[in-house]
């Protein structure tokens, strides 16, 4: 039982969520958005690029 905890897919597909996150994120706050205003943001973001991402990669 020494497997990996994720598959390679999976893996993909949150990193690149994070990726989306911290972009969505780092804009909201450049433009003069609260903390709060960026971290809600770059939360919607993740869910909406995991979504997305699950779906088009098989």
């Amino acid at each position: 039982m020494n497997g990996p905890l994720l598959g390679q897919r999976a893996a993909v597909i949150f990193l690149l969520g994070i990726l989306a996150a911290l972009a969505a994120g780092g804009l909201t706050a450049a433009k003069g958005g609260t903390l709060a205003d960026a971290t809600l943001i770059g939360g919607a973001a993740f869910a909406a690029a995991v979504t997305f991402f699950h779906t088009i990669i098989e």
